[in-house]
């Protein structure tokens, strides 16, 4: 599919977590399929600085938590007021944090849940009526192959992308006559500022090096390398353009192999 074909023109698009990484690769990716891109998140000067990154026509920023239930409401009313009614979401703000099962706290335990699973049912709930009354709309929830299988150490993590999973395939049962696509994407180990920080804590609590650290994670991929942020885009590009309207429900993994 080429990016330089206008296929998602006179769309709305809003991208949680649009500040970095895999977040900012979609708003890239809808932007020059034509579409019209909300960014949104917690860092006021990150969005605003990739805004700038983007060239700023057709771009507009809202600062947001998404836990809150509030802000979020008032957040996805602004954008629609901005750059109108809301044609795509895309829930890709998220957070991890490893830590052996016996030492995840409560604190822990809810703030994997509230950040990767309640945030994307709120900002989902907000989106979703305006779809429904125009009988067209494209949600994709990035979720990750900790949705899929099982990693030691991040059980907090893999229970709130279990959870994003199963609140894509219910959801999309639940709008699949109204012209609604519910989908997930679900990337393996990626080159963000996550995966860094992943790789500096391994480093840290192994005394290995970071290149070590690289290693240990790095296997789990057939291709024996890491996803980068375009490859996950283009994904979310695919789900959001005209001719995947078949497509829903479905978790589809984007890690070079590691999940068949």
């Amino acid at each position: 599919m080429s990016m330089n074909q206008a296929i998602l023109s006179d769309r709305h698009a809003v991208v949680t977590g649009g500040g970095s990484g895999i977040g900012a690769a979609v708003a890239a990716a809808l932007l020059h399929a034509g579409a019209r891109v909300t960014l949104m998140g917690r860092d006021a000067a990150r969005l605003d600085a990739q805004r700038t990154a983007l060239g700023g026509g057709n771009v507009a920023c809202v600062s947001v938590d998404i836990t809150d239930e509030n802000a979020v409401t008032a957040a996805f009313e602004h954008a629609a007021g901005t750059l109108g009614a809301i044609d795509i979401l895309v829930n890709n703000a998220g957070q991890a944090q490893a830590a052996p099962f016996a030492q995840t706290d409560l604190a822990l335990w809810k703030r994997m849940l509230d950040v990767n699973l309640t945030g994307a049912f709120l900002c989902t709930r907000a989106a979703l009526p305006a779809m429904l009354a125009r009988k067209a709309g494209r949600v994709v929830n990035v979720a990750s192959t900790a949705g899929q299988i099982g990693y030691p150490y991040v059980a907090a993590y893999c229970a709130s992308k279990h959870g994003v999973i199963g609140m894509t395939r219910a959801l999309a049962l639940e709008v699949a006559t109204q012209g609604v696509t519910v989908n997930a994407v679900c990337p393996g180990y990626t080159e963000t500022e996550l995966l860094q920080a992943s790789l500096e804590q391994i480093a840290r609590k192994t005394s290995r090096s970071e290149a070590e650290a690289r290693s240990i994670l790095v296997r789990h991929n057939p291709q024996q390398r890491f996803v980068t942020p375009e490859e996950v885009a283009n994904a979310v590009l695919w789900l959001c353009a005209p001719g995947s309207s078949a497509i829903t429900g479905q978790s589809i993994s984007v890690s070079g192999g590691e999940i068949t």
